[in-house]
């Protein structure tokens, strides 16, 4: 069920109603009711894979008692193991095998040697990496003592199947979800209008900026060799706009949403394109992916403690394992090497941790230093953005090297069209989040003391946003991961 649906539009008012006013006062039956809502919005795309997502769910839940009861250390991190390489290995079979045999295929065709291999052309279940990510830091936090193992079912499948961060995040951890369920909810006003905040603009971001931009990206993209350098440059700045518009646009929808039933998810984007180097970046952007990489993948590999070679070798992994995360393609695999590699210098010269602040605090403009830094970062992203956008390799490199042609600086004709008012909304974007850049979010404007003034932007933005939905139905583009 897509959030910018009619279908959502109606569940979301039924399911509050329900959640607040009939399940309120047991809370196992509350629970229960989350599921249940889970598993139908979840359904509403394919029935077949409740299963999977089912299955997934009893693994972890099974082996983090199992593991509690072990008193053999050695056991509870075989059984720890095995259910991370069984839903790994799910996930494996979903989304990569036929890549995987493809690419070995197509590596021996060209040295001469033609091999045969049996593809199986599974459909992707949608949100399979979010909600395996999610179970599977719930058994290794416990195996890590860092949680205590739930008994209780029916809010562990409640935090595995939560629907509106089900399908594409944030990657919620146990330690901050699972116990939110374990206790009583009362209804919170102020909460719920934060959370009613949230959703507005992360509609906003996803109808007004993401699909708007989509038409002219996918027009450049598709003719990409016989457009002008400057053309290139316009495609691939509005993707970068689209993807952030759509993925940030959906985490805050979600944020959003869990606050109006009392649950707290965690931030997923915090302002990245403001960053001043990647390193800033990947603390602000899909936050939730990031620190999940860190905690279970570069901290056990040793992260940086084990001398300068070890660290930059654990950075290339958790860039590479996130490239890959994001799909079945050698482009996305080449886009996480390409921020790994942004990323080295800054480890070895000790600046990765330079910017961990607020973003230019205390004054309305940055320095030229600071200017220069966010523009420079910026850049680098819009670069990388082309790689994971492309369909291939060479399409990547065609559409970068398209990019530093002599035509940079001609006027691209694709600018023009009826959707040219991207432009000034894309403007007033940006202008919207600087001002608002170390705040919660972009629609906390409290300081405003006139409750209607309030009122009247957000009802300027709701109707900003009925123009753009009429006739949208857009997916988002995570669903795909």
């Amino acid at each position: 069920m897509l959030f910018n649906s009619l279908e959502f539009i109606l569940f979301l008012p039924i399911v509050f109603i329900l959640y607040w006013f009939v399940f309120e006062r047991n809370l196992k039956i509350q629970n229960l009711f989350i599921v249940v809502v889970s598993y139908i919005f979840y359904g509403w795309w394919n029935v077949m894979f409740l299963l999977l997502i089912a299955f997934t769910t009893l693994c972890s839940y099974i082996s983090g008692i199992l593991i509690e009861k072990s008193s053999d250390r050695r056991k509870a991190k075989i059984i720890n193991t095995l259910n991370i390489l069984l839903n790994i290995s799910i996930l494996g079979v979903y989304k990569y095998y036929d890549f995987f045999v493809n690419s070995f295929i197509e590596a021996f065709s060209g040295i001469g040697i033609n091999m045969q291999g049996s593809l199986l052309h599974l459909i992707l279940p949608v949100g399979i990496s979010f909600y395996t990510f999610q179970a599977l830091s719930y058994s290794i936090d416990v195996y890590k003592k860092k949680i205590s193992a739930t008994k209780d079912i029916v809010s562990f499948f409640a935090y595995v199947s939560f629907f509106p961060q089900l399908i594409a995040g944030p990657i919620e951890r146990a330690t901050n979800l699972l116990p939110q369920f374990q206790k009583r909810r009362e209804f919170d006003y102020c909460q719920a209008v934060d959370g009613m905040r949230l959703i507005l603009w992360g509609f906003f971001k996803k109808i007004v900026i993401a699909d708007t931009c989509a038409g002219k990206v996918d027009l450049i993209f598709q003719n990409h060799e016989t457009l002008p350098s400057s053309s290139l440059w316009l495609g691939a700045i509005l993707f970068t706009f689209q993807i952030y518009g759509d993925f940030s646009g959906y985490s805050d929808i979600a944020i959003g949403v869990a606050k109006l039933f009392g649950i707290n998810l965690m931030k997923n984007f915090n302002f990245p394109y403001f960053s001043r180097d990647i390193a800033e970046f990947w603390r602000r952007w899909h936050i939730s992916l990031s620190t999940w990489f860190r905690d279970y993948i570069y901290i056990p590999l040793g992260g940086s403690r084990n001398g300068k070679w070890n660290g930059l070798r654990n950075t290339l992994i958790i860039f590479t394992v996130s490239g890959l995360w994001h799909g079945a393609n050698w482009t996305y695999v080449v886009w996480g090497l390409y921020h790994g590699l942004l990323f080295i210098p800054l480890l070895l010269l000790n600046l990765n941790r330079k910017h961990t602040g607020n973003i230019v605090e205390n004054r309305l403009l940055p320095s030229f230093k600071e200017a220069f830094s966010i523009f420079t970062t910026f850049i680098l992203v819009v670069i990388g953005w082309v790689i994971f956008r492309a369909e291939s390799i060479e399409t990547a490199y065609t559409y970068i090297k398209g990019m530093f042609g002599s035509s940079i600086l001609s006027y691209p004709r694709e600018a023009l069209g009826i959707d040219t008012i991207i432009y000034p909304l894309i403007v007033l974007f940006i202008i919207i989040e600087w001002v608002q850049r170390n705040k919660e979010h972009a629609l906390c404007i409290d300081i405003i003391q006139f409750k209607y003034l309030r009122t009247a932007v957000y009802l300027f933005i709701l109707i900003v946003i009925s123009f753009f939905i009429i006739g949208t139905h857009a997916e988002f583009i995570y669903f795909q991961f």
